[in-house]
């Protein structure tokens, strides 16, 4: 991470608290080209709530460009001598979106504060009033939309009744293609079975699909693919980034359940050989088959993979490659769901999911097992 940049960020309320939105401009230090322009709306909210915004959306779209150096500035007093550690911060809120910011700028080499003139931060200013019109002018959510560097990104929100605020994450979540232990239900955890040829159809389905749709569409770098490291699942991810012309890097934290002895088991073998810790798997998340682990464990393993992931590409799309109960505990965090929805909902072969985590902690189910690619298959 070479390049230099300059963040300059805003943010504003009508009201105080009212309608707020927040803007960023980040360019080259050198040629003062303009790599990326923000323009964020957030719904109900105070000036100083969105002044950090600002920052917080620059600081992303810096990293997003692979910055070392940033030189942020902002006619905030309030955020350039907080940040700066000058003054302390009282306010709660506050202290939360200081705290995001501070680790978003722990991963540049060295970020710099400086206070401008409101006059010299009219571009930033610019997009935080664009953020506030295109609230007032609409009233339902709408998907925010990636453009070229040289046009604002308008990336509405979904609008205050539900919460959220902020820029979210997407995470497009595809289960693998079939396998010959899917086609026999048995139990499938860290064993490593291969696609079958239905599952590669299926797979090459899938990555079509993706690489079609308005979340990977029009995007001006790869879209980052993540996939557990078993090899039904890296199939069907390799398939996904030939189509979308990106790469796959593997993540532990994705990887299926441990079914211990159980695993090659079908239901009714698995019920047979331990009757009563079967029953009690089926409806206890804490139970675990024989040498493996418990529904629990792997929520824990996924919620730590999700936190990495919502840190490392924050206000991006992301496509996750994995298998059912990974894919069932994102979903269950998602709609702040107990245990009984692992049991509860289905998710076919290379289904895919949607969900939008916000940064203020809420999120948005977009889209839950659609497998309208492989009507044909």
């Amino acid at each position: 991470m070479s390049r230099e940049v300059i963040v300059e960020a805003d943010g504003g309320s009508r009201g105080n608290p009212g309608l707020a939105g927040c803007g960023a401009v980040v360019t080259d230090a050198n040629s003062g080209a303009v790599l990326a322009e923000k323009a964020v709306p957030l719904g109900e909210a105070t000036n100083n709530y969105a002044e950090y915004c600002g920052l917080i959306t620059g600081l992303r779209a810096a990293a997003q460009l692979d910055a070392g150096t940033v030189a942020v500035r902002m006619d905030s007093k309030l955020v350039v001598e907080q940040m700066s550690g000058r003054w302390k911060i009282k306010n709660a809120t506050l202290q939360e979106l200081a705290a995001e910011a501070k680790n978003l700028a722990a991963g540049f080499r060295q970020v710099d504060y400086s206070w401008i003139p409101r006059e010299q931060n009219a571009a930033a200013d610019q997009l935080a009033n664009v953020a506030m019109d295109d609230q007032a002018e609409v009233d339902t959510a709408t998907t925010p939309t990636e453009q070229g560097a040289d046009s604002s990104e308008r990336a509405v929100r979904p609008t205050s009744w539900t919460g959220a605020v902020g820029e979210p994450t997407r995470l497009v979540l595809l289960r693998h293609g079939q396998t010959a232990m899917s086609v026999q239900r048995r139990y499938s955890g860290r064993g490593d079975v291969a696609l079958n040829e239905l599952g590669r159809a299926q797979a090459a389905a899938a990555a079509k699909r993706l690489a079609d749709s308005p979340e990977l569409t029009g995007r001006t770098r790869p879209v980052p693919i993540l996939s557990s490291p078993l090899a039904r699942a890296s199939s069907t991810a390799q398939a996904v980034a030939a189509a979308c012309g990106s790469t796959v890097h593997t993540r532990q934290g994705l990887i299926e359940t441990d079914f211990g002895s159980w695993e090659g088991l079908s239901f009714t073998e698995a019920a047979e050989r331990d009757p009563t810790l079967h029953g009690s798997w089926l409806g206890d998340s804490a139970v675990a088959p024989p040498g493996g682990e418990s529904f629990d464990v792997v929520h824990d393993r996924v919620r730590a993979l999700c936190d990495d992931v919502l840190r490392e590409f924050a206000g991006d799309t992301v496509v996750l490659v994995s298998h059912v109960t990974p894919i069932k505990s994102l979903l269950r965090m998602a709609l702040d769901a107990g245990p009984s929805l692992l049991y509860r909902l289905h998710l076919d072969l290379a289904a895919v999911s949607i969900i939008e985590f916000y940064p203020d902690g809420n999120a948005s189910v977009r889209l839950v097992n659609d497998t309208c690619h492989l009507a044909s298959q």
